[in-house]
């Protein structure tokens, strides 16, 4: 696995998204798509300087992955991109010496899955709070897919539990603190201490395993700093 940081060059990301957000890239994935994808990391570098979690639609108790990830799809839907599922299909032709066909084998189809947005030859899941096996099936698929010459990068975008944790609980105490006692509810109205849903370090750990392998893939994760400053309400 070949981790970089092109993501780190202001000339690549600026400020605007860099500071709100954590990432992780293989094989220069951030330098790749501003170079051969100029548009889709366009719409990207838009999206991650601009969206921001609100405390009442993030802390929302049943709706969590639905409401963050609807946002963020919206974002990128507004910009063109759109769900689609991708398939591949593998035909072989038989020449003989003369370079005379001989035979057309039979296709080999290779069937996809929805991707939450497609555009151009970027592949983009936000895999906000999903099963983490769809991180094994959204990887294993950007390779194949980056493989097969069909895309050029793969884009992740999940949480860091962790950060989010620190900071729900501290927005969550705040809001308590406002309420009579009676009313008042200490236990979060989301679960984020599950670890069983899709997180930035289980998606870094798969990554350096290596599964992608040579096809460029970003990962980027809402943090504490991806806040939108309100309190919850």
């Amino acid at each position: 696995m070949f981790e970089t940081f092109t993501y780190d060059k202001p000339s690549v990301l600026g400020p605007e998204a860099r500071d709100h957000w954590e990432f992780m890239e293989t094989n220069s994935a951030a330098a790749v798509m501003q170079a051969v994808c100029p548009q889709e990391w366009d719409d990207i570098v838009h999206v991650l300087s601009t969206y921001r979690l609100r405390p009442a639609a993030w802390l929302k108790a049943g709706g969590n992955r639905g409401d963050i990830a609807a946002q963020i799809d919206s974002a990128f839907a507004a910009r063109g991109w759109r769900e689609a599922r991708l398939d591949l299909e593998t035909r072989g032709v038989l020449y003989s010496k003369a370079n005379e066909r001989i035979e057309t084998l039979p296709v080999v189809r290779q069937e996809g899955y929805l991707v939450d947005n497609f555009k151009g030859r970027v592949a983009l899941d936000v895999e906000w709070n999903a099963k983490d096996g769809n991180l094994d099936r959204d990887l294993a698929s950007y390779r194949s897919w980056h493989e097969a010459g069909v895309i050029s990068a793969g884009v992740v975008i999940t949480k860091d539990r962790l950060s989010l944790l620190t900071l729900a609980r501290r927005l969550w105490a705040d809001h308590q603190a406002t309420l009579p006692d009676d009313q008042r509810h200490p236990k979060l109205p989301i679960d984020l201490e599950t670890s069983t849903t899709t997180t930035f370090d289980k998606a870094q750990m798969r990554v350096r395993r290596g599964v992608m392998g040579a096809c460029p893939v970003l990962i980027v994760a809402a943090n504490e700093k991806t806040w939108d400053g309100s309190p919850y309400a």
